[in-house]
């Protein structure tokens, strides 16, 4: 019988209480890549999903995910003259804070530029798209909501027609979407009083100036609902889509030379988002990671040392009656191996249960598994140098 295994049976309950030891250690590894990978996925979820070729934004800004970017509405219908362009679609999306149930809910708000865009892209797992122009929306399943509910929100009352799943924003909440008119009223949505005090404040400033003496027809205007008292909303930005085979480099350069907007290709906003506002998380991440994977190294070396100090007599024998040195470093060799194996299996099962409960999403890829496999055959080697080491220094005298 192999030696090995033979060892395993002796101590069975130790050896599995310590596999599923270095099962759980494991599982936080492939956790963190997970997360990794789920923070750049949330991250690049819009950029990907809208397809666009370009993005225009504020003048001098780096987009709407890095900061705050505000450009007027009619910069779309511009955009639509500009040769090379096939559509431009007005761009919204901010974060609001809610309380729903007693608890405190965060809606990413989208907004799409209907009717051109009633949101076809969007992968609907329950209900159907926009069809309207106002009122409707379309939430991510992680917000809670139900298909029909009816969600207040500013001065309006916003019906659920269609639910979708794994939409997020870069900070993990859900996204709802809207139309743009019904997503701008939303993020610039003011009391009444805030409105009367701004017309109160407009008309007080007009009394101070030689105009509202000259025109006192104008104090009057000042005070009527039918103007309004604060500036036209505006937009977070317009993507645009080129032409089939047109250039889209040559397109990017004409509207550059316009100043009072921006332009950046899909993949400048990807780099933006990944080497700015995601940067540091991803890093930290990616350092605590190479942390688990070295404390995992060290972790097992001793729990393999610990083993082998508990074989000292036994080795001892073996070496005593002639056994060679392979048949010693086989021993070890192969219970790092399986104790490896076996935690790989255990963190494989308890991360696949486990990491549909996280507050944030955990994607784990098939070459995410697959460099795991070798890194924990990279673990299992290197930890069991330390018994080994341990084992060939055995005297075979030492068993009396």
């Amino acid at each position: 019988m192999n030696l090995a295994i033979r060892d395993i049976r002796h101590s069975l309950p130790r050896f599995l209480f310590t596999a599923v030891g270095i099962g759980m250690l494991l599982m936080i590894v492939m956790g963190m890549s997970g997360i990794y990978r789920g923070l750049i996925e949330d991250a690049l979820l819009l950029v990907d999903k809208i397809g666009a070729d370009l993005w225009i934004v504020q003048h001098n800004t780096r987009g709407p995910f890095a900061e705050i970017s505000r450009i007027p509405m009619k910069v779309e219908d511009r955009l639509r003259a500009v040769p090379g362009v096939k559509n431009a679609r007005a761009f919204v999306s901010h974060t609001i804070q809610r309380e729903r149930m007693g608890k405190p809910l965060r809606i990413v708000v989208q907004g799409l530029s209907w009717p051109e865009d009633r949101g076809e892209w969007i992968p609907i797992t329950n209900g159907r798209f926009l069809s309207a122009a106002h009122f409707e929306m379309i939430a991510d399943q992680s917000l809670g909501f139900s298909l029909g509910e009816k969600i207040p929100l500013g001065k309006n009352t916003y019906t659920v027609v269609g639910l979708t799943r794994n939409m997020v924003g870069q900070g993990g909440d859900g996204i709802a979407f809207f139309t743009v008119r019904d997503a701008v009223a939303i993020q610039f949505d003011n009391s009444g009083e805030a409105v009367r005090l701004e017309r109160d404040a407009r008309r007080s400033r007009a009394v101070q100036q030689d105009i509202g003496n000259i025109h006192p027809e104008l104090l009057n205007r000042a005070a009527l609902p039918d103007i309004p008292a604060l500036a036209g909303p505006m937009v977070s930005a317009v993507v645009v889509q080129t032409e089939p085979g047109a250039d889209t480099d040559k397109v990017a350069e004409t509207i550059s030379g316009w100043k009072d907007v921006s332009v950046h290709t899909a993949d400048n906003q990807r780099n933006l988002l990944l080497e700015g506002s995601v940067d540091k998380a991803r890093r930290q991440i990616g350092l605590f990671r190479a942390l688990l994977v070295i404390i995992s190294a060290i972790i097992m070396s001793l729990i393999l040392y610990t083993l082998t100090l508990d074989k000292i007599h036994a080795i001892a024998m073996l070496k005593l009656i002639g056994a060679r040195n392979s048949v010693i470093l086989g021993l070890i060799l192969q219970q790092a191996m399986i104790l490896g194996g076996l935690g790989y299996i255990l963190a494989f099962y308890s991360g696949k249960w486990i990491f549909p409960f996280f507050p944030r999403r955990v994607i784990i890829t098939g070459d995410d598994l697959i460099g795991l496999a070798f890194i924990v055959l990279a673990i299992s080697l290197v930890s069991s140098l330390l018994g080994i080491r341990k084992a060939m220094s055995v005297q075979p005298n030492e068993v009396l």
